[in-house]
């Protein structure tokens, strides 16, 4: 019990970042996925630029290639890459950017597909009711297509807590890292199990969010 209280600062400290990886990932990434899905699915973004190619065109590459590389390799290319042609992040900001970036990705492709679920009656009563094209996507379109995507954003909500232990590959002290340093300095399994017991904790928690946010979008029947 003695070595539990003493490694639980250093556990505690590292799920402090974990846990600012994850909500800071969340903020930027699911607005920036919104933003992408509208523009999948807007035809105003079938307008070629230059001639050569069109804004949907480039968020389906944008897609394309953040979903089809590992996020792993996007967070080295992100740190370690990028300073080569001069742009340079801190730690932190590096992780920042590349999970912002692969998880928009994800929660655009889930909204695209919330989007063209809603049927197209939808858009023209809301027009007939005087509502422009904003509010109609804001306050008829959206609170609906949020309904139907919750179990999908709820899993990559879930792989976003156990993603975030990649951090590691940077140099930042999360969870994970912390209980690695106290299982390698002990030679014991302990700090592993107790690290294993908070990321429960914390997917037991997010669940529960989830729950509580599909419930109260359930009375958009």
């Amino acid at each position: 019990m003695d070595y539990i209280v003493n490694i639980l600062p250093s556990l505690l400290s590292g799920a402090l970042v974990t846990l600012k990886v994850f909500l800071w990932t969340l903020v930027i990434s699911i607005p920036l996925g919104i933003i992408l899905s509208l523009g999948l699915t807007s035809k105003l973004t079938n307008k070629k630029i230059l001639k050569i190619f069109s804004i949907k065109q480039v968020i389906e590459f944008y897609i394309w290639l953040m979903r089809g590389t590992p996020l792993l390799l996007q967070l080295i290319f992100v740190f370690y890459g990028l300073p080569i042609i001069g742009i340079v992040f801190q730690r932190y900001d590096a992780a920042l950017v590349a999970f912002s970036l692969n998880y928009a990705a994800y929660f655009a492709e889930i909204f695209r597909g919330g989007f063209q679920s809603i049927p197209k009656t939808q858009y023209e009563s809301a027009s007939m009711l005087g509502l422009n094209s904003w509010q109609t996507t804001r306050k008829v379109i959206i609170p609906q297509v949020l309904k139907i995507v919750i179990p999908s954003i709820g899993n990559e909500v879930i792989n976003l807590v156990k993603d975030s232990s990649l951090v590691y590959v940077i140099g930042i002290g999360d969870l994970l890292q912390a209980g690695n340093i106290a299982t390698a300095r002990d030679v014991t399994l302990l700090p592993l199990i107790l690290v294993t017991i908070i990321y429960l904790l914390l997917t037991a928690f997010c669940t529960i969010i989830l729950r509580k946010i599909e419930k109260y979008y359930s009375s958009w029947r």
